[in-house]
């Protein structure tokens, strides 16, 4: 994932899956829907960000339960991040 600030007071989501990492335009959609439900349910996290997944090979093939819950540590990863960027940038 990528992020950056953005200055709209919300979170935005891009998502790059592409042919030659996810085979199947099925299991693309599917791990759109996946990612798009994970940030869906972890917005109020991430606060004004402009995210951008990068699906790389193999995502697909994990089981469901191991998508959400990579997604979910890299949701928390990001919020504690922009969290530690607040605190320096009052200091």
């Amino acid at each position: 994932m990528l992020a950056r600030r953005n200055g709209l007071g919300h979170p935005r989501l891009g998502l790059v899956v592409g042919k030659k990492s996810v085979r199947g335009a099925v299991r693309r959609n599917r791990v759109k829907r996946v990612v798009r439900e994970s940030f869906r349910r972890h917005q109020p996290l991430l606060d004004s960000l402009d995210v951008v997944f990068l699906a790389r090979r193999g995502f697909d093939e994990l089981e469901a339960a191991e998508q959400r819950n990579l997604l979910a540590e890299a949701w928390h990863h990001l919020a504690r991040r922009l969290q530690r960027a607040g605190r320096e940038g009052e200091a």
